[in-house]
Parts: structure tokens; sequence; C-alpha cells
């Protein structure tokens, strides 16, 4: 029976739940109970009626497996019984208890001889030895079955320009910024150099995902089918990232990615990604979520859509004494303050004068960004400065509903 449970979770059951985990990845609701439910409940609408010779066979595996429950409970006993019961059999002792406890720890004792008997490693079920479909959508685990092995990175050659350029394009990702000196260099040796063609598909999806990308040079587009249709549900530019998702959750591709015009991109692979960047990029992206909640221009926006938000945001250290933005110059980003002091000031530079100052949770640079104009201000970094920003087409896709807010801001800036 254990055999055909697995195939009956692996058959029936697994296709359901990583098609309902993709999906709750892909829309990330406020509250995801309700909507899984109303998504089984759609399916369940579309799926075509048994017939009466498949429902009474469903019903006599059901019966059968109920059984099978049965007697495993009977057999470990205490082992399964209820916990609130624990306390009143404690608390109220019987002599004729006392056999029967007795009885039940003898058994227990057989049970571990035997146990010791047969050896502590079982071989793992037919389906892990023949490398099938994954059994479950989740994070790797490890155990009796997979035992987690020591790691060794692999490391490309690689010129000093390709190490250079690398290097550049990971600092501006933010999966990449919690990770230590010595664990980025893992990673620049790890990764491979890919090149990709206007409108070359790179994903697919519902595959299975063995690597991720980074985006040095070129157009991305993620692309979902929704209502039968492919649609455009994402761009990215350089510095940005993608793939990352089937790796950190051990489910399939959940959308397609193809370039829209020649691209350069650096690929990881699973391992790699597992052992050095992903408890560190879930930890920073908690870390970016924790500081968009405390910042009081988004206190409107739901739990999804800030955590869309730190995931696209790219990091910037300047120092002190950099020029941030000058007034007058082209816009294309729109920052966010997370450590540091900067001030905003208007005018020549011999004559210029102080009209604001920033500290950690505020922003600017956004009304170049609304009003398609220059600059208004220069802004300097007073101290060292870690900074958070968005280019302008992520920025109207992601705070579009906040512009009147951001655009009542404007008189701020006036002297």
């Amino acid at each position: 029976m254990a055999q055909e449970h697995q195939e009956y979770i692996q058959n029936k059951v697994n296709p359901t739940l990583e098609n309902l985990v993709t999906q709750v990845l892909l829309d990330r609701p406020d509250n995801p109970v309700p909507f899984m439910i109303q998504w089984l409940a759609q399916q369940t609408k579309a799926a075509p009626q048994l017939d009466s010779g498949e429902a009474e066979r469903l019903r006599i595996e059901i019966a059968s497996l109920e059984a099978e429950v049965g007697e495993l409970e009977a057999k470990l006993g205490p082992n399964l019984a209820p916990a609130a019961a624990a306390p009143a059999a404690a608390a109220a002792p019987s002599a004729a208890a006392e056999p029967v406890a007795k009885a039940r720890v003898d058994d227990d004792d057989e049970e571990e001889e035997e146990d010791d008997d047969e050896g502590e490693d079982l071989p793992p079920p037919t389906e892990y030895l023949q490398k099938k479909q994954r059994t479950s959508v989740s994070a790797e685990a490890y155990g009796a079955w997979n035992q987690q092995k020591p790691f060794t990175a692999p490391v490309y050659e690689k010129t000093e320009d390709q190490k250079g350029r690398l290097t550049s394009v990971l600092k501006m990702c933010f999966l990449f910024q919690a990770l230590s000196k010595a664990d980025l260099d893992i990673i620049v040796d790890a990764m491979i150099e890919k090149s990709a063609q206007a409108n070359e598909r790179i994903i697919q999806e519902g595959a299975d995902g063995d690597c991720m990308y980074v985006v040095e040079k070129g157009n991305i587009e993620c692309l979902k089918v929704i209502n039968e249709v492919e649609k455009v549900v994402k761009s990215i530019g350089p510095g940005g990232f993608f793939g990352e998702l089937a790796l950190l959750y051990n489910c399939p591709r959940a959308a397609s990615v193809e370039a829209r015009d020649d691209a350069v991109l650096w690929q990881l692979d699973r391992e790699t990604f597992n052992h050095i960047v992903r408890d560190a990029s879930m930890k920073q992206r908690e870390m970016y979520e924790q500081f968009l909640n405390r910042v009081p221009l988004l206190e409107t926006l739901g739990e999804n859509e800030r955590g869309r938000l730190a995931d696209s945001f790219h990091k910037e250290i300047v120092a002190a004494g950099t020029v941030v933005i000058k007034q007058g110059d082209t816009g294309s980003r729109f920052y966010l303050v997370e450590k540091g002091e900067l001030t905003a000031s208007k005018g020549e530079s011999s004559s210029a004068r102080e009209v604001l100052q920033y500290k950690p949770g505020d922003y600017f640079g956004e009304l170049a960004l609304i009003k398609n104009e220059s600059r208004a201000a220069t802004v300097v970094a007073k101290t060292d400065c870690e900074l958070l920003w968005l280019d302008n087409k992520t920025f109207k896709s992601l705070l579009g509903p906040l512009e009147d807010i951001l655009a009542k801001k404007a008189n701020d800036y006036v002297p």
C-alpha cells in the first residue's frame, strides 16, 4: 500500500499542488487561504464529471485507505493518542491500567529490538531512485533518502574584463548584496556568460528549473498564459534577474521568459544558488520588506505590492559628499533612503541654497519621473548612505497608484 500511496500522491495530488503553489507565488495574495479555496473551486468546476463506475472505484479506494490508517493507529497505540487525553490519564491512574501500560512497554521494547535488527538505513522509494517528477513543491529537504553532501562550487575561467563586468552587475542586484566578499567571489567564479538573441525564448513556463539568470545587457520580458493568452507580466533590465523562484521553492517555471533585444546574461546553477545565495537572499528580502513597512509613503500598499517592490529595488552605497542627483539632469531613477542623510539644494553652486534634508525612510527623485522634466534640485550625500532605487519603467509600473500622493508633495520642493 505504501507504494500505491506514493504513486497516488505523485500522479494525482502533486500536479494540482504544483499548479496551486505556482499561482499563489505569482499572485502573492495578502490572504492566501481564500485565494487557494477559490482556485481549487474553479479547477473543480473545470474538471470533467466522473461516471458512476469511477466514483464507486474512488469510494472503495478511500474506504481502503481509511481502514489502513485505522490499523496503523491501532498498531502505534499511545504515540497517536490525542494530547488532551494525557493529563486526564496522568491525573487518575488505575490499577487496571498498570498491566496495560506494562504490556505496551514490553511491546515497545520488542519493536525497538526488531528495529535494531533491521538496521537504521532504509532503501529510498522507487520513485526517488528513478529520478521521476518531484514529489513536492518545497525547498530542498534532506534526510535518510536524500543526504546532504559536501559542496564544491564549479569554477569557470574568466578574463579580468568578464570578472569586472560581472562584479559590477551583481552589485546592482539585491539578490547578491547580502553576500560576503568571499561568497561573492565564489558566485563570480561559478557563473557562465550567455548570449540571447532578440525574441529568443530563454525559459518555458511549466518546465523544470535548474538555473537562474542575471541580466547584464538587454531587455527581458516575462510572459504568463492567462485565459489561454500569453501576456507580459514583468519587464527586466540590466541588473535584474529571473528564474530564481524555481530554485527557491523547488517548483516548475512560473512563467516564460524572452529577450526583447540582443542580451548578455549570466547563468548560475541550482546547487551553487542553494548553498550560497538562497539563505542570504531570503534574509535580505525580509530586511527590505521590514524597511518598506516603515516607509509612510508605502503604507497604503498591500503586502503583495510591497513584496514586489522588495524584489525590484536595486541598492547603491554612496560615500559622504557624493552628488546623487544634479539639478538640470534628465531623471531616470526614484530613490528611497535606507541609511544615512542627504541634502537637496537649488541654484548655482556658488549661490545654492538648501531646501530639504533626507533621512532613512525618505524618498526623492520622483518629480522628474512623474512630470518628465529635468531634475529640480541637486541631492548630495551628507553622510555615507545606502540607497534603494527603481528605474523609470519599474517606478511607473509599481508605484503608479501613488502618483497623486507623490504629485501633492511637489510643494515641498518650492523654496
